[in-house]
């Protein structure tokens, strides 16, 4: 809904409220009239049922609202003696209109110094449970969030298991879009695996969709620089749940697509360019900060085979080993066209007058019938450039070279999600560029060449009516040959460049996507470690952005966690002996 359908909506409850209220305020010793005033009817009902004035204010934040309301209603009916279990679950189910009938037919008297403390154990647990998850969840929504890295794509900089706390308030804590929906959960309710949201995939004009709040975010006192690590929505998820394949397209709201954390690597009014895998802003390399770790694909030639040992010596995590194939049967034309015709997708990596070594999904069938040979000498790896020069130095290392990817690649930007060849650009995710990142305020011209750049900003982003007749664009019906952008957007890449799904694929992330900033990781898992060693210890407590290596505060942490149980401690002896 637009902020004055909101409005509407809100007077629309408050009118609700006063017509099912007032002869309760009156009874309490108010005037009929302060039922019906917006937000002072809420004041004025926190004081008849106890409650403190700050409860009003949660009355109107996103997602506590929907925890608040229940414990009003049944606060009310209790404050004018209706306090059985069948008047709680009256309250409640009837989403409180049972008020109405209290209002209209029931003779109560308003009990003014009744006993906020729960008489019961079961009550006074629900009570705690209740302002824990309110808490919570305002931590949770506008402080601090906490999250895990599923995925390798920052690889060396973040690793796979490490636990972070995400700021929430550095770039502006972003008010929850969508208004019904279970606290402190993403997308997907635990065990049950259902949406843990209110929201129509199927119908756009849903009144489910229409309880979405407009975009907005509270004032940060930090903007997104160059290299920052930042935890956004992923722009383009269209997956109903994370446990269910893309089966089909979903219209997921902003607030619960999926997590992604990734550097940013070029902001609002920045022309970005990759050359042989390195970024340059405004035709300058983006130097990252020292505790960055990028990590780029190598092809290694051992002198021996690969061992464990070789690769745990380098903690090398991700590796795969090519298939040798004779010269003269990988330069056969009858042997390539039976490999496309079977749908083989390999990629040559290296080959000398006798070999060729490649990489490729190959069933053991085709490497019997091809007599092909696994190479246990020759590996594809994603390094940082410390280790390759390390393995450029090691007697065992034949050679190392960068692999670089060549000619167009499938699914590129702009044409993500088409998945077909890079026609527009013949780009890959190692060359592709310039690029503008847009800027709000800022104008581009409009065209045939340029609409495949911001087709999905105008048309899904910014949500016009975007359509194509002939050689003429129209936008909202009105012909165009400039488009001014709404807001910012950004260029999302992840350090372990040919293992992340980013920006070089799916293109600009809105700045209404981005949630948070990283600031530490509070514990670190090793699945691959045993016992004592699958946490890693150095890491945790460790910063995420700022200058120099990573520097754990662990040992701080300990230190005020027995300061705290020492004081305790005397505390309650000096208690005891007084």
């Amino acid at each position: 809904m637009s902020t004055y359908q909101w409005f509407v909506f809100f007077l629309i409850v408050q009118v609700i409220h006063g017509l099912g209220t007032w002869k309760l305020y009156e009874k309490a010793g108010r005037k009929r009239w302060e039922a019906f005033v917006p937000v002072y009817n809420a004041i004025v009902l926190m004081r008849i049922i106890g409650r403190p004035t700050l409860w009003t204010l949660l009355l109107f934040i996103p997602i506590i609202n929907l925890i608040m309301f229940p414990v009003i209603w049944v606060e009310t009916l209790r404050s004018f003696g209706k306090k059985s279990t069948a008047d709680t679950w009256l309250g409640i189910f009837t989403f409180g209109l049972y008020i109405y009938y209290i209002n209209y037919t029931q003779d109560v008297n308003y009990i003014s110094d009744r006993s906020l403390v729960s008489t019961t154990k079961t009550g006074d647990t629900i009570s705690s449970l209740l302002f824990a998850i309110v808490v919570a969840t305002l931590v949770h929504t506008y402080v601090m969030q906490p999250f895990t890295i599923p995925s390798s794509s920052l690889e060396k900089s973040l690793l796979v298991g490490d636990f972070l706390f995400v700021s929430k308030f550095h770039y502006g804590a972003r008010i929850p879009m969508t208004t019904v929906a279970a606290p402190m959960v993403h997308d997907t309710l635990p065990f049950v695996k259902i949406k843990s949201y209110l929201y129509d995939d199927d119908n756009p004009q849903s009144w489910k969709n229409k309880l979405q709040l407009p975009y907005f975010r509270f004032p940060g006192f930090e903007k997104i620089e160059n290299s920052d690590i930042v935890v956004f929505n992923w722009p383009r998820d269209t997956l109903f749940h994370m446990y269910k394949p893309a089966d089909r397209r979903y219209s997921k709201p902003t607030d619960k697509k999926t997590n992604y954390v990734k550097r940013c690597v070029g902001i609002p009014g920045d022309s970005l360019q990759i050359k042989n895998g390195i970024v340059f802003i405004n035709g300058k390399e983006l130097i990252l900060p020292e505790r960055a770790k990028p990590q780029f694909g190598f092809n290694v030639k051992l002198k021996e085979n690969l061992s464990q040992g070789f690769i745990d010596q380098y903690d090398i995590k991700e590796f795969n080993t090519g298939i040798k194939v004779e010269r003269k049967l990988w330069d056969n034309t009858v042997v390539k066209d039976y490999l496309d015709k079977e749908g083989y997708n390999l990629n040559e990596l290296y080959k000398d007058s006798t070999e060729v070594y490649v990489l490729g999904s190959i069933d053991e069938d085709l490497i019997k019938k091809l007599n092909l040979r696994s190479s246990l000498n020759f590996f594809q790896a994603n390094l940082t450039q410390e280790i390759a020069d390390q393995l450029k130095k090691d007697s065992r290392v034949e050679s190392i070279n960068r692999y670089l990817k060549t000619g167009a690649e499938d699914g590129i930007f702009p044409d993500f999600p088409d998945r077909k060849p890079s026609v527009t650009n013949n780009w890959n995710s190692d060359n592709m560029g310039p690029i503008y990142i847009p800027e709000a305020g800022k104008t581009v011209n409009l065209n045939l060449q340029t609409l495949p750049f911001y087709k999905i900003i105008i048309g899904e982003y910014e949500k016009n009516d975007l359509k194509v007749i002939g050689d003429d664009i129209y936008i909202n019906d009105q012909k165009v040959t400039s488009y001014t952008f709404k807001q910012n957007y950004y260029w999302m890449m992840g350090d372990n460049r040919n293992n992340s799904l980013d920006a070089r694929y799916y293109g600009y992330t809105p700045e209404d996507h981005i949630v948070g900033k990283p600031v530490f990781i509070w514990m670190s898992w090793d699945s691959n470690g045993s016992g004592l060693n699958k946490i890693r210890w150095n890491r945790l407590f460790t910063t995420v952005n700022g200058e120099g290596q990573p520097e754990s505060y662990f040992k701080y942490f300990l230190g005020l966690v027995a300061l705290y149980v020492l004081g305790d401690y005397f505390w309650k002896r000096r208690k005891a002996k007084a």
